[in-house]
């Protein structure tokens, strides 16, 4: 079982995990629209994502999740690509 963007278990983690992948690749594409964030597994090393794109993704994800990523989560392996992403977002989903 998964859960949906709400919290909520879902019937099937495949439809909430694409779900959530699309939405996460949107609100990447809203901060860095020149790349194709589907295509790397490393934001960070790939020269996509820096510091100050990291807080901003931070600010968006806690918005568009209804969730509060403490400071802690906020390190470089959490956001280097839309698996890390999706997985720390579901640690908040559960919650």
């Amino acid at each position: 079982m998964g859960f949906n963007l709400t919290g909520y278990q879902t019937e099937s983690w495949c439809v909430a995990g694409e779900h959530e992948v699309e939405t996460v690749e949107s609100v990447l594409k809203n901060i860095r629209p020149e790349f194709d964030f589907s295509s790397s597994n490393d934001f960070i090393s790939d020269g996509m994502l820096d510091s100050f794109d990291i807080v901003t993704l931070v600010s968006e994800l806690d918005r568009t999740f209804n969730v509060s990523i403490s400071g802690m989560d906020i390190v470089p392996e959490n956001f280097s690509s839309i698996f890390a992403i999706e997985k720390l977002l579901q640690k908040y989903l559960r919650r």
